[in-house]
């Protein structure tokens, strides 16, 4: 009996010796990830100073990918669905931290809070400062002056096309175009609690905004006042608390507004969608899935314009976009708006726009962009 008690006692000693030694070797990699981790967060703060300054969103979900898919081989696959959890964990800290660092960056839209640039500014910067402006100008010349971080401005609706405002700006200007989103569209009528569809009989928006549902407006009869942007007109609704007069704007802004929805989605086109660029003061050139976009003036010289888009084909660069913009001066003249896939770092876009360069009086390379980026949900829009 003694001898049994013995050898629980011995066997007891064992199990324990080993709960030790792994508690040993765990408190020594706990150490090691300690180091590693405070590594990490360092590289992070480089990352969120770069992000910060070039304008670029925390989260790129197509990097967290290629990390994860890279780092996640082991043999063992039970335990790599483990790791693949601990990394994601890890880059989600790493976000956080980011965006707390960055909680102070000073992001300019125009129009007023629920605008759509106030809008898309939340979704893309999180936890950053919104800096409301009365119109394009003023919040990009704000960045200029380093009054903001960055801007966040619409430059083209599927609809309605270019914003012309904002793309002449980036002409005259010294800003660089670092990210391009697109937002789906979805425009409501919102009214005053207790006003009824058949009370209306006056809406107000921004002016492409009443052109993307002209056909709703004209078919229900009203009468429409133009304002500055979207959230401006549901603000106004709010202020007249009236019950025959409405707004057209997104969902979030009746929210925001206290507003009722009194007819859903009511913009003509389901495909309406707009585009919006990040504008900051340090030109960002991404490395992989570039897009570029270059603004030009060509000779007065019959063939000129002709010629520079041969130039650009020549190299190989697949043009998406070509625009004309009259110019303030002189008058009777334009200059010209290309977007294009391809790296301008490379030897070939080098090659480009030196011989480009020849052709063109003035040549001003406006930015470059990965993919454009669509984000989910469906806002107003308020060029």
């Amino acid at each position: 009996m003694a001898m049994t008690f013995f050898y629980l006692i011995s066997k007891g000693d064992q199990n324990m010796n080993k709960l030790e030694i792994a508690r040993k070797e765990i408190n020594e990699i706990d150490k090691q990830m300690l180091e590693l981790f405070l590594k990490r967060m360092k590289a992070s703060e480089m990352v969120a100073e770069f992000k910060g300054e070039r304008g670029l969103p925390i989260y790129d979900a197509e990097r967290e990918k290629q990390v994860i898919n890279r780092n996640c081989r082991l043999e063992d696959k039970e335990l790599e669905q483990y790791y693949r959890l601990f990394l994601q964990s890890t880059m989600d800290i790493s976000k956080k931290y980011q965006r707390r660092l960055l909680n102070g960056l000073r992001v300019a839209y125009s129009g007023v809070e629920g605008a759509y640039a106030n809008i898309a500014a939340k979704k893309i910067f999180e936890d950053s400062n919104y800096i409301s402006y009365s119109c394009f100008e003023k919040a990009y010349r704000s960045v200029e002056t380093g009054e903001c971080d960055l801007c966040v401005l619409p430059i083209e609706n599927s609809y309605a096309g270019e914003v012309g405002q904002v793309i002449d700006l980036i002409y005259d200007g010294t800003l660089f175009i670092n990210g391009i989103y697109s937002l789906k569209i979805s425009h409501n009528l919102l009214g005053i609690k207790g006003a009824k569809l058949e009370d209306i009989r006056m809406v107000t928006s921004h002016s492409q905004a009443l052109s993307q549902c002209r056909p709703y407006i004209e078919e229900h009869g009203f009468e429409t006042l133009t304002a500055t942007n979207t959230a401006v007109g549901a603000l106004k609704v709010k202020e007249k608390n009236d019950k025959s007069f409405a707004a057209i704007a997104s969902e979030e802004t009746a929210k925001l507004y206290d507003l009722c929805i009194l007819d859903k989605g009511i913009n003509e086109s389901d495909m309406n969608a707009t585009k919006f660029a990040v504008l900051s003061r340090t030109e960002n050139i991404p490395k992989a899935d570039c897009n570029f976009i270059i603004l030009f003036t060509v000779k007065q010289v019959a063939g000129a314009l002709l010629k520079a888009i041969n130039v650009i084909s020549k190299y190989g660069f697949n043009m998406k976009a070509l625009r004309s913009r009259p110019m303030k001066e002189p008058a009777w003249q334009y200059y010209f708006y290309v977007e294009a896939e391809g790296e301008l770092s490379s030897e070939n876009g080098k090659a480009m726009l030196e011989e480009l360069g020849k052709q063109c009086e003035r040549l001003k390379i406006a930015g470059h962009y990965s993919n454009v980026i669509n984000l989910e949900n469906s806002i107003d829009d308020e060029e």
